[in-house]
């Protein structure tokens, strides 16, 4: 069994509103992300900070999805990040909310590694999600490293290649979103 973090507690700055909660595909954005990785993971804890309402709103009805608010969100994504591996009970994969079209396959190819880390890799480029063993919760949630990063540098952590280039993609700007609306 895995469960998977959805990290959407920023502020959006680049974009300036909730990127999260903006229609992509007829959804919010964020909903492509938790229904590809809910087809992989039993429960789904979607980390929010600054948007918690709008957010929460937005996902009220799925029950396998658990809205996590960290309180401390304007300390950077690894409080999120940490807030959500808190709940966590089995091996798990963090991504970003702004990654809607991550293939089903790369989660897959990331189940069949067998380091405690796995990273995807795109034209040798490492993307999202991170693969992590639940033997490494308690280190993650009493790690003072700064990065998520860092967090997995500090390990010999699996590179998986992969053939999904929206491992790299992300939405930061209404202009990614423009961009990658007309690659779908």
């Amino acid at each position: 069994m895995y469960e998977g973090i959805v990290l959407a507690g920023g502020y959006s700055s680049r974009f300036n509103k909730n990127k999260m909660c903006v229609c992509f595909k007829g959804e919010p954005l964020i909903t492509h992300t938790i229904k590809t990785m809910l087809t992989i993971c039993e429960k789904v804890y979607v980390v929010t900070g600054h948007y918690h309402n709008e957010i929460k709103e937005v996902l009220s009805e799925n029950k396998n999805v658990e809205i996590v608010y960290n309180l401390d969100y304007d300390q950077g994504m690894f409080s999120s990040v940490k807030a959500g591996v808190h709940h966590v009970e089995h091996d798990f994969f963090i991504i970003p909310g702004d990654y809607p079209l991550v293939n089903k396959k790369t989660y897959l190819s990331l189940i069949e590694g067998s380091k405690e880390i796995r990273v995807p890799s795109y034209n040798k480029r490492f993307g999202h999600p991170l693969f992590i063993s639940l033997g490494l919760k308690n280190e993650l949630l009493n790690s003072d490293l700064k990065s998520l990063k860092d967090f997995r540098n500090k390990y010999d952590f699996e590179i998986i290649n992969v053939k999904d280039e929206y491992i790299l993609r992300d939405i930061d700007t209404l202009d990614d979103l423009k961009e990658i609306k007309g690659k779908v």
